[in-house]
């Protein structure tokens, strides 16, 4: 009989210490996501709100885009923008979608009920400005806050949610209740009350939205655990799942797929959406 049980949370849930030049990222983004920007079609700093972080860079591909995909991004609520990332629109642009990259306020400034609210503001603040079926995915929390959009409480309009095809939760963070266990609370502010509504996996998905919850097969055992979880639980609701391990691939380098329009990932991601 094997016995698991965690006694450091923090290195639990720590991934640049326990990665390989992990003290790289995120500063090996910036450049490439800065040359994406000069040469995309792009609408930067759309305003979905009154704040100063209320804002979001649409990318668009030539003529008409299929379908709105929106990319969040992770930093554990708590840290970056929107402007790490935006080489990641490629593949969808490369597939003819357009692409949102929203930024939110971060915790400790607001909690995180108040920015899975902002996500929900720029999603449908997004989806005014494109048409056709809407792709949402998201990293670390930003695989949280995707998640949460699918949930029977849903921040979004009921025109947005009738839109929603996809959600593609990224090494997500579904069960925010160990999180209360770790020395970034101290930044989150959760309580156990707020942990478990903040919660995805321990809500009920929306019906006909598919969900694929990706994760790299060299992340920390917690990452796999909380893809795992949420997978399990809403298949067992009726959600149409699919779970995938991708092999050699760490919390860093896992969203690598989204900038290439045949990767697995992307295949993953609109394959099923575009197809007839």
């Amino acid at each position: 009989m094997i016995v698991h049980e965690i006694r450091d949370w923090d290195d639990a849930y720590e991934n640049g210490a326990n990665i390989p030049n992990g003290s790289e990222y995120p500063q090996r983004w910036v450049a490439p996501a800065a040359a994406f920007r000069d040469s995309a079609r792009a609408q930067l700093g759309v305003a979905y709100g009154d704040g100063a972080r209320h804002r979001y860079d649409l990318f668009l591909p030539e003529g008409t885009p299929k379908g709105l995909f929106v990319f969040v991004h992770g930093g554990y609520w708590a840290a970056l923008d929107k402007s790490y990332w935006s080489h990641l629109a490629a593949g969808a642009v490369a597939r003819g979608w357009a692409c949102a990259i929203p930024s939110y306020e971060l915790c400790p400034d607001v909690t995180i009920a108040e920015i899975t609210a902002q996500i929900g503001a720029a999603i449908d603040h997004a989806a005014g400005e494109v048409g056709g079926p809407i792709v949402l995915s998201g990293h670390s929390a930003g695989g949280h806050l995707v998640t949460a959009m699918m949930c029977h409480d849903s921040p979004l309009g009921a025109q947005t949610r009738d839109r929603l095809a996809h959600v593609v939760s990224i090494s997500g963070l579904h069960d925010l209740r160990p999180m209360l266990k770790t020395s970034r609370n101290a930044s989150l502010r959760l309580d156990m009350d707020s942990a478990e509504a903040g919660s995805p996996a321990l809500k009920r998905p929306l019906e006909g939205v598919r969900l694929t919850a990706w994760v790299g097969g060299g992340e920390r055992q917690e990452f796999l655990r909380q893809t795992a979880l949420i997978a399990n639980v809403w298949r067992g609701l009726g959600a149409p799942t699919l779970e995938v391990a991708e092999p050699d691939r760490h919390h860093f380098n896992v969203i690598d797929g989204l900038a290439d329009a045949t990767s697995p990932l992307m295949r993953a991601a609109l394959d099923p959406v575009e197809a007839p």
